[in-house]
């Protein structure tokens, strides 16, 4: 009897010990939600848009149906062979240039001397495929649907440029016999035309916005279906025209997306194998009273990256004069605020890439730039951040998954949790996340397109990944590392400086500045609530 009632306090003391470390065995044990994606830039071929390419590219299918060219509608389409010539005034009088201006040409190519032109060439062609292959999206692919229904139609990837005209790919019908074949069209923000007229094909409607077409021969009606123009006719830089198409009992609809070529915004590093980290980055920092602090960060870069240019944009209230090789420093109103010096900083960067580094931070031989760059030269990220050492040894990289929820009239709901979505296959110790800490290399276009609400005056962060979200292609890597200056300050040891620095930086939670930031969460976010953990 004394043996049992020993064993059930024994069987109770053996649970609780077992419980906690079987859970822990199965949480480390368990299959982790992260998986390796493969995000490095596929070789595609030359990038070329089937669309500006006239009649390149017609089908074979009905090759053996005559037709007779268009030439007034064939030249309207674009040949991908343009060309820039002097236009004269033909007549030479007073005032004529008013009325008839003299249009000039100018060939860049001129610029540079016959022996470095091949090179500019051929860095210029390499830095073109690197942006089409990170600006393409598969949803610019030309997709054509077969017929489930009698019509054969493009479901998306049909382009054309503002005013301009394009041959429509992909219609077809597939219609069982009768006696004639009927199919129209009907646009809204541009009309048609055929560029070349098929035998045995009665075309009504040209130059117009409803199309018809009619012909007791289905071959000859699908032959002509191949030369069908469409011409934008309402000017507007990006929008779509929703086309209808319909036949005897069918309708199907299909979008012609109306806008400009993403104009290329390319970097000449002036090298072409290797990173020459020089001339494709450029270092940005904010400081605000902390001199001490920042001449250190400079005094760290120049040991291991000497040449690079270092941009500082500096709000101090009495400020001090930093000099040196490769250094831009830029005075700003007292308090400015961080958002806003990072605005004018990024501002002024011409290379490629931004590394953003605060003023506290230290370089050390850990800080390979390189690696950062390699992550961008070969995956569609857009910004890459590192990971920061403090004096304690402790490293953090500050990897941030954030989604918004919908919530109706009353806002949507904001979630940030700690952790990444996926790691990068190809680059070990790199992951695929949202928001990052305050160390990362991005691309300077990018980050100027998202920009720093220079609203959000000291305390700010986060802020800038949020509005990022769905702009910004984010990355993290742990093993590029900057030191971070010690935080470690006894109270009576603090100058004016740093107190005044402190209490700009540190605003307690009554402050004017955090309630703005809330403000801008409900109104400009439209934002009801957020979670964090």
């Amino acid at each position: 009897m004394r043996m049992r009632l020993y064993r059930k306090p024994l069987c109770i003391l053996l649970l609780v010990v077992t419980i906690p470390v079987v859970f822990l065995v199965l949480l480390t044990w368990s299959p982790k939600p992260y998986n390796a994606v493969d995000i490095r830039y596929q070789a595609r071929g030359k990038p070329e848009n089937q669309m500006e390419n006239g009649l390149r590219f017609l089908s074979q299918k009905y090759a053996h149906v005559p037709y007779t060219i268009k030439e007034d509608v064939v030249r309207l389409l674009t040949s991908n062979s343009c060309q820039c010539q002097n236009v004269d005034n033909p007549i030479n009088l007073p005032f004529i240039q008013k009325y008839l201006p003299h249009v000039w040409a100018h060939s860049f190519e001129n610029v540079y001397n016959v022996s470095e032109l091949e090179g500019v060439k051929k860095r210029r062609s390499q830095e073109y495929r690197s942006f089409i292959e990170r600006t393409q999206s598969p949803a610019d692919l030309l997709i054509v649907a077969k017929a489930n229904s009698p019509l054969e139609y493009p479901t998306q990837g049909v382009e054309v440029r503002p005013l301009q005209s394009i041959v429509v790919p992909g219609l077809s019908l597939q219609a069982s016999s009768r006696d004639e074949y009927r199919v129209n069209l009907t646009a809204t923000l541009g009309t048609f035309n055929v560029a070349a007229e098929v035998q045995g094909v009665t075309v009504q409607g040209e130059d117009e916005m409803h199309l018809s077409l009619s012909s007791p021969q289905l071959e000859n009606l699908n032959r002509q279906l191949q030369f069908i123009v469409y011409t934008n006719t309402r000017f507007h830089p990006d929008t779509a025209d929703t086309v209808l198409l319909d036949t005897d009992g069918h309708q199907a609809s299909f979008a012609i997306k109306v806008r400009y070529r993403v104009t290329p915004r390319l970097y000449n590093s002036g090298s072409e194998e290797g990173y020459n980290v020089s001339a494709l980055v450029t270092i940005a920092t904010k400081t605000f009273l902390r001199y001490d602090k920042l001449r250190d960060l400079i005094e760290s870069i120049r040991k291991f990256y000497p040449t690079v240019s270092i941009i500082i944009a500096d709000d101090s209230d009495k400020p001090e004069k930093i000099q040196g090789p490769f250094i831009e420093h830029y005075i700003m109103p007292f308090g400015k605020g961080w958002f806003a010096g990072r605005n004018l900083a990024i501002s002024q960067v011409t290379t490629k890439y931004v590394l953003w580094v605060d003023d506290d931070f230290i370089f050390t031989a850990n800080t390979k730039v390189e690696k950062l760059v390699d992550v961008l030269e070969k995956t569609s990220l857009d910004l890459v951040g590192g990971a920061v050492r403090e004096v304690t040894g402790y490293t953090a990289t500050f990897r941030q998954k954030i989604s918004v929820e919908s919530g109706g009239e009353e806002g949507d709901c904001i979630h940030i949790r700690k952790g990444y979505h996926h790691d990068i296959q190809g680059f070990p110790n790199c992951v695929i996340t949202d928001g990052v800490i305050n160390f990362f290399l991005a691309r300077t276009d990018k980050v100027q397109q998202v920009g720093f609400d220079p609203s959000l005056a000291r305390a700010a962060h986060l802020e800038f990944f949020m509005d990022g979200l769905g702009k910004l292609h984010v990355g993290s890597c742990s093993d590029v590392i900057v030191g971070h200056a010690s935080k470690i300050k006894l109270p009576w040891t603090k100058t004016e400086s740093e107190k005044t620095y402190a209490k700009f930086r540190y605003p307690s939670s009554s402050d004017n500045d955090v309630k703005a930031k809330h403000t801008f969460f409900y109104f400009k976010n439209r934002l009801k609530c957020m979670t964090m953990d």
